[in-house]
């Protein structure tokens, strides 16, 4: 391995025993959607617990990605103490409903916490119920949403977009109608469904959103639509982000302790090391480090 240090951008922790996550504590059998049953992630997720993960990467940096806590604003303040107390997590991309008529106030709260880099909204939503992590299917052009979407160029924050491939060509006039606004695609796009008209969904998606220079892609969170995979299957979607954003704008991440559903640590990091082994030393710097300290100014 030619990378000696790596940044992880897409991680999260939880403290079940002193906040609140409803989607982390359902009754019953906890299911999520395409994620399936959380009970094996249904479990405090701190610090020392992700750092005994990936105890055989030399991980230097981090971003927390929100893990939808019942009080959004605690859960950064939380994560500045940790920072303040360990130098981790070394950036947060909290959470906001963008559509909220308060949304002014809770972004502000956000930035008062100096490590705060940007804001996250999930807004997966499917036909299929099983699927949809969201009620809406319009807050990508609801006028409300475009309000407070707008609010986040005045706090410098940038926007970690999740969500399907069928959304994408209206994300894409939302990145271009403001390029001011650095965006970061959550995990590779994804590519729910993988027949011929599936893939091609996601790869025209792909493109649309990567013809706007601010948007940048995180190569993550692939067993979340594929619990079965290997190296092999994933190839394909890696190398293609890679090819449609460019080597400057991709990130790889863990998606912790989510993707730990479908496996640990080492072998997401080996996958994806053995995919782009035929790359320059250079390009896997970028792709593993580089990137994501410039993206999430770190």
């Amino acid at each position: 391995m030619d990378v000696k240090a790596i940044i992880d951008p897409h991680h999260h922790l939880w403290d079940l025993e002193n906040y609140s996550y409803p989607w982390l504590c359902q009754p019953g059998e906890p299911v999520a959607p395409i994620a399936g049953s959380l009970r094996p992630i249904m479990k405090t997720y701190l610090l020392d617990d992700y750092m005994a993960d990936a105890k055989k990467w030399n991980v230097v940096k981090d971003v927390h990605l929100d893990a939808l806590s019942a009080d959004v604003v605690a859960e950064t303040k939380w994560l500045q103490e940790i920072k303040n107390r360990t130098g981790k997590p070394n950036g947060f991309v909290a959470h906001a409903d963008l559509e909220a008529p308060e949304v002014d106030e809770v972004l502000a709260a956000h930035a008062q916490c100096k490590d705060t880099r940007g804001i996250r909204q999930i807004l997966n939503w499917h036909p299929d119920p099983k699927y949809t992590f969201i009620q809406r299917n319009d807050l990508l052009t609801d006028p409300h949403w475009l309000r407070g979407y707008k609010l986040l160029k005045k706090y410098d924050f940038s926007f970690d977009l999740q969500l399907y491939p069928h959304q994408m060509p209206a994300a894409a006039k939302v990145a271009a109608d403001n390029p001011e606004t650095i965006v970061n695609l959550n995990h590779t796009g994804m590519p729910l469904e993988r027949d011929d008209a599936g893939v091609q969904l996601w790869r025209d998606g792909m493109r649309s959103l990567a013809r706007s220079f601010n948007v940048n892609a995180k190569i993550s969170g692939l067993g979340m639509v594929m619990p079965d995979w290997t190296a092999e299957s994933i190839r394909p979607f890696v190398l293609e982000t890679i090819e449609i954003f460019g080597v400057d704008r991709c990130m790889f991440a863990s998606n912790f302790p989510v993707d730990k559903i479908y496996a640990s640590f080492d072998r997401i990091y080996e996958a994806f090391f053995e995919i782009v082994s035929s790359f320059s030393s250079v390009d896997k710097q970028k792709l593993f480090h580089d990137n994501a300290q410039r993206i999430y100014r770190l």
